[in-house]
């Protein structure tokens, strides 16, 4: 009998399990790599990371070949070199430069602090260090003080404009506070402030930082709005020493953190009555002590845009002033400042425009859509096409009454220009407000979603421009200018007007057959609307009802023979004839009929808002 070795068996069984455990391990993996293999991802696409190139913004003096021409058109030729020659330096600065800081304070928006750890008043409005930057920038490159130099005389203003232009939509909102700023400069030089002179205007337009100062504009109250007139609350009380001190409650103030303010009141009378008419005074933001000159800050405003800039609510509490001129004047004096105010608000509009417009462009090239780039699409072509279009009649439109003020202020002007001048800003501000918003807005849609992704920094854009057609006044207030204009020039603005483009007709008459059509055409159109505004003229509910629409095809008047008469000169471009002829079309639809505006529509408009019964 044999008798096994159990050390022989126990060896033969681990190998025996060893080769099952190796043969079901081997099964499992056959297994496993099948059915990863069912739902593998293609190794063309894991190894692929894909991310879309972003618009560039180049150096945007250069990037605008129609800034060019205008200037070609507007300086002689040794002015255009220098002028041409700053822009070229200032533009690589916004690219390289001012871009970034502008974007950085929309980051760091504005904060106010009421209260120390100690529980004393303080209102401390805290400002980034890119706003700070922004204001230093200002100074250096002399975009208030331009105009005041004199420089080039009458062509100051041009280049001033060109500055702004380029400069606004990366500001970071500093343009708002430079408006002011110009604007109270402006005031002080026209109404001759000795008292001011020698300090606060030297301040204002000073290209030193150290030594630069931004001015308020403190009009609106919780009652007033545009009706200055009729809102203000604010009431003036004059002390033993001959200044005032101020009493009451400004709505909305921009750049709060200005150095001086130009604001209005009611003066007191010694009965304790208020004056109906309003007086202008300046005072300065802060003592000698540091401390707010009886100022309280109540709160910064929540805004859909421009949020780089401080708007507060204030309370004026016996905040000492000096009265400017006469009293009972002050609607009059401000007004210097809104002429100001609202042409830089036009150069926002184009400069914004003509970013977003310099954004899409680029990206026309990088973005690939339905297998080629987006500028090998012709819809998209011509959807860019139109809004160049309008951004170059903005512009012109722009530079022209910029033009027009350069002459002005160089007092050898006649009073038609100042007629003129007068006429052209309100159109200007709402031209350019409401052109602002449409381009952008389709701007963005040049972009998909990411025009609406806050992280590419384009709906800014958007949101800031929304504030163009409300600041200093809305697109109706700048109606009802035109009507203001009307009454103070006993219709004179009219014949001013019409002369202009009349003048600019008989020129384009003899340049050229195709030019020579469009003069004809926009001849008729001029006759067909002068007899338009006859019964207007003499009816003034019919007039101020009409008011917005007259507005609109005023200005496509201007701008028609604005581009006429470029396109007469010898240096024309095809781009003006095509611009004149097309804005010629636009201007017979944009007015109706007199049955539009007469009192059964207007009855219509009523019954049609406010009816229950439509």
């Amino acid at each position: 009998m044999t008798i096994q070795n159990p050390q022989n068996s126990i060896f033969l069984i681990d190998i025996l399990l060893f080769t099952l455990f190796f043969l079901v391990m081997t099964l499992l993996a056959i297994t496993t790599r099948k059915l990863y293999s069912l739902f593998q991802v293609p190794q063309c696409l894991i190894n692929r990371e894909y991310s879309q190139s972003p618009p560039t913004l180049e150096n945007p003096y250069r990037a605008e070949d129609f800034l060019r021409i205008l200037l070609v058109e507007y300086l002689p030729p040794h002015i255009f070199d220098i002028v041409s020659k700053d822009l070229k330096r200032f533009g690589k600065r916004i690219a390289n430069e001012i871009e970034a800081i502008g974007l950085q304070a929309e980051l760091e928006q504005p904060v106010l602090v009421q209260y120390s750890a100690w529980g004393e008043r303080i209102d401390q409005v805290m400002t980034s260090h890119a706003w700070k930057q922004l204001k230093d920038i200002s100074a250096e490159e002399g975009l208030v003080s331009i105009p005041y130099e004199r420089t080039h005389g009458e062509y100051s203003r041009i280049h001033q404009a060109a500055k702004l232009h380029l400069f606004s939509p990366s500001s970071g909102l500093y343009n708002c506070p430079l408006a002011m700023t110009d604007g109270a400069a402006k005031l002080i030089k026209e109404e001759n402030i000795t008292s001011l002179m020698s300090t606060a205007f030297l301040s204002l337009i000073s290209r030193k930082p150290t030594e630069f100062w931004t001015s308020g504009q403190w009009m609106t109250e919780r009652m007033g709005g545009s009706d200055v007139s009729g809102g203000t609350e604010t009431v003036a009380v004059k002390q033993i020493d001959e200044s005032y001190k101020l009493y009451g409650q400004k709505w909305f103030t921009s750049a709060v953190d200005s150095e001086m303010a130009f604001t209005l009141a009611r003066i007191q009378q010694p009965d304790q009555s208020n004056d109906k008419q309003l007086s202008l005074f300046y005072l300065e933001t802060k003592l000698e002590n540091g401390t707010y000159n009886a100022i309280q800050i109540d709160k910064l405003k929540n805004k859909l845009g421009t949020r780089q800039l401080p708007t507060a609510e204030l309370t004026l509490t016996g905040s000492v002033a000096q009265i400017i001129g006469r009293p009972k004047r002050g609607v009059s004096q401000i007004s210097h400042m809104l002429t100001i105010t609202r042409l830089h608000n036009s150069l926002a509009a184009t400069g914004a425009m003509r970013r977003i417009l310099q954004l899409a462009c680029d990206y026309a090239k990088k973005r690939q859509a339905f297998g080629s780039p987006l500028f090998k699409h012709p819809l998209h072509v011509r959807t860019l096409a139109n809004l160049e279009i309008r951004t170059i009649k903005a512009t012109a439109f722009a530079l022209d009454v910029s033009r027009l003020m350069g002459l002005v202020e160089d007092s050898r002007s006649s009073n038609n220009n100042i007629i003129l001048l007068r006429i052209l800003t309100p159109l200007l501000k709402m031209y350019t407000a409401k052109e602002a918003v449409h381009v952008i807005s389709e701007g963005l849609e040049c972009f998909g979603g990411q025009g609406y992704i806050e992280d590419t920094g384009l709906p800014r854009l958007l949101r800031d421009a929304q504030v163009l057609p409300i600041w200093e006044g809305t697109t109706n207030i700048q109606c009802l200018d035109v009507l203001r204009v009307h009454a103070s020039t006993d219709g004179e603005w009219f014949s001013v007007f019409s002369d202009v483009i009349k003048q600019r007709i008989r020129k384009a008459s003899s340049a050229g057959t195709d030019i020579a059509c469009i003069a004809e055409k926009l001849s008729g159109d001029l006759t067909m609307f002068t007899m338009l505004m006859e019964p207007m003229f003499a009816d003034s509910v019919m007039f101020e009802t009409a008011s917005r629409d007259i507005a609109f095809r005023l200005c496509n008047l201007y701008i028609s023979s604005l581009f006429l008469e470029y396109a007469s000169t010898k240096n024309a471009r095809r781009i003006m004839m095509y611009i004149a002829d097309q804005t010629t079309n636009q201007i017979s639809t944009t007015v109706g009929g007199i049955h539009e505006y007469g009192e059964s529509a207007r009855k219509g408009n009523l019954q049609l808002l406010y009816s229950k019964d439509k």
